[in-house]
């Protein structure tokens, strides 16, 4: 039983997301991994404040882009 797990920053819409889960277990099953009833999605929605690339929040990241 595939378990596909996916971290994203907050903001996106529940379309957005439901398509994304949509799709994902669509790519599982199109790679003869599994059938689509034992395809296992986790999406994970997190602040922006507490995902860090070099130190520097995406909120700060956005934050300077937006003056």
């Amino acid at each position: 039983m595939p378990l596909v797990e996916v971290t994203l920053t907050e903001g996106r819409g529940p379309e957005k997301i439901r398509s994304l889960i949509s799709a994902l277990t669509e790519a599982v099953v199109a790679t003869d991994v599994a059938p689509k009833d034992n395809v296992r999605v986790i999406v994970r929605e997190i602040p922006r404040e507490h995902f860090a690339a070099g130190d520097v929040t995406i909120a700060e990241r956005q934050g300077r882009n937006n003056p």
